[in-house]
């Protein structure tokens, strides 16, 4: 492989040369910062796993560990063959890109995109962790009801059809909302509201789990120290989710960190008040919701506001999401763990605020990007073009992910929903012959199978191990 460029004897940054003769001198210090910024990013899909394996009845627990795993797999070898190019080829159109770069062709040591401070691959890498994350986020929706097999299959298609081009109309220079003046910094439409409104389209389409609205699912999160380290490995990764998206090792990077760990401080308080007037108790579990809450919603302005602005986000976030859990049992539909209330509304919020706290001064940290700011620089259409972006990801991946698993629906074995006996058994044993903990097997929460279905015939069946609290610790 003979790549045409040189490194800089003094700084080591590297200078490319492009066909033309123009010359790029790649940042050393900005490379470095993107590619540790890419493993953070990386850890955070883990985080996931342990946040919702943790919230899960323990029958449950090692099926979202396994989801986290595969999802990393699957999504890895897409954005090798294609998605990659859909997202971020600099030939496409206002909708998706082509395939220009597929299978990574021409993609290493040209100028990236995002910036020309680095080259491609190292853009190229990092956008793969968001990539990975968000179909992550949203199949956790699936829990305790769903075969694993085909959300494989999901995960691809879903990629291909609903992130690649939600992520080509926001960052590709491209793309439609890109052009329209759209702002999000680090993913509040490509990564929570299409990942959190896709959440909400598998659970209509999968219907509620055995026992709904009855104290068998009533139950308390069965691991609330997985939580802990679940919040914890995503609130780590989300400095390089936020801080990474400036691309560089600058002020706006820095700033996007502080604000990040504020908005998520002050979320996390907000939501554990909000629950303590319920069970005058100091909640771990809420803490963690709403610090979670905090980071989706200050995740697409990072790049555009300053700390003062982040409180806001992190009181405002915290109090709209906890109270958007309701919405389930207004509505009728089993998301087991609040998905589309934390990301697809934590989504929502996070991008109409951009509009009235963005600050064209902010943006201007980095050096060079130049923004017309939101409603602090006069700029008031800039919340109309929130409200856009957020409508088109919403009903762009409801509709999308609704056609995708209904076609999967009718494709012999590509059918989600499990068996009346494996949801009840637990997905664990049903599906994959493996446990979480060594245990399970014999715990009252499984019991032995031949009489775990008389059992759960029996209206009086409750979790005796866990109190009648939700996941997220709110009053059925």
């Amino acid at each position: 492989m003979e790549v045409n460029f040189t490194y800089a004897t003094a700084s080591n940054d590297m200078v490319y040369t492009a066909e033309d003769g123009t010359q790029f001198v790649y940042n050393a210090g900005d490379i470095a910062w993107t590619l540790a910024s890419t493993a953070l990013v990386w850890l955070m899909i883990p985080g996931v796993g342990y946040l919702y394996s943790g919230l899960l009845r323990r029958k449950n627990a090692l099926s979202q560990l396994w989801l986290c795993m595969v999802t990393i797999g699957v999504v890895s070898f897409q954005w090798y063959i294609w998605g990659f190019s859909l997202a971020f080829s600099d030939t496409g159109g206002v909708f998706i890109g082509d395939l220009r770069y597929a299978a990574l062709v021409g993609v290493l040591e040209k100028p990236s995109m995002g910036s020309v401070r680095i080259p491609s691959i190292v853009f190229c890498v990092y956008q793969l962790m968001f990539a990975a994350i968000t179909p992550m986020l949203a199949v956790g929706a699936i829990a305790e009801r769903a075969t694993l097999g085909p959300i494989m299959v999901f995960i691809f298609v879903w990629s291909t059809l609903v992130y690649d081009p939600i992520a080509n109309w926001t960052w590709n220079a491209n793309g439609w909302s890109f052009k329209l003046g759209g702002l999000d910094f680090a993913g509040g439409t490509p990564v929570h509201i299409s990942s959190g409104t896709a959440a909400l389209a598998i659970s209509i389409y999968l219907g509620k789990r055995r026992g709904y609205g009855t104290e068998r699912l009533a139950y308390k999160p069965h691991n609330s120290s997985y939580v802990v380290l679940g919040t914890a490995l995503l609130w780590f990764g989300w400095f390089g989710f936020n801080g990474g998206s400036a691309l560089s090792a600058n002020m706006r990077a820095a700033n996007a960190c502080i604000i990040t760990n504020l908005a998520a401080s002050v979320a996390g308080v907000t939501w554990m008040l909000w629950d303590y007037r319920l069970e005058k108790k100091w909640s771990v579990v809420g803490f963690c919701s709403g610090a979670i809450v905090g980071l989706v919603a200050i995740t697409p302005a990072s790049g555009f506001v300053g700390p003062h602005a982040s409180v806001a986000f992190g009181v405002v976030a915290g109090t709209v999401c906890n109270f958007a859990t309701k919405l389930k049992f207004i509505f009728g539909y089993d998301d087991p763990l609040d998905i589309f209330a934390s990301h697809g509304i934590g989504g929502m919020v996070g991008n109409i605020l951009t509009a009235l706290f963005a600050q064209k001064s902010v943006a201007a940290l980095d050096g060079f990007s130049v923004i017309p700011g939101g409603w602090p620089d006069h700029n008031w259409v800039q919340l109309g073009y929130q409200i856009a972006d957020c409508c088109a990801g919403f009903g762009y991946s409801l509709v999308m992910t609704t056609v995708i698993l209904w076609i999967m629906h009718f494709i012999p074995g590509l059918r989600l929903r499990a068996s009346e006996e494996a949801e009840i058994v637990g997905i664990d044993d049903a599906e994959m012959g493996e446990f979480a903990y060594d245990y399970v097997g014999i715990d009252a929460d499984l019991g032995p199978k031949d009489t775990e279905m008389q059992r759960a015939e029996s209206p009086a069946l409750t979790e005796k191990d866990h109190p009648p609290v939700a996941p997220h610790g709110e009053r059925q």
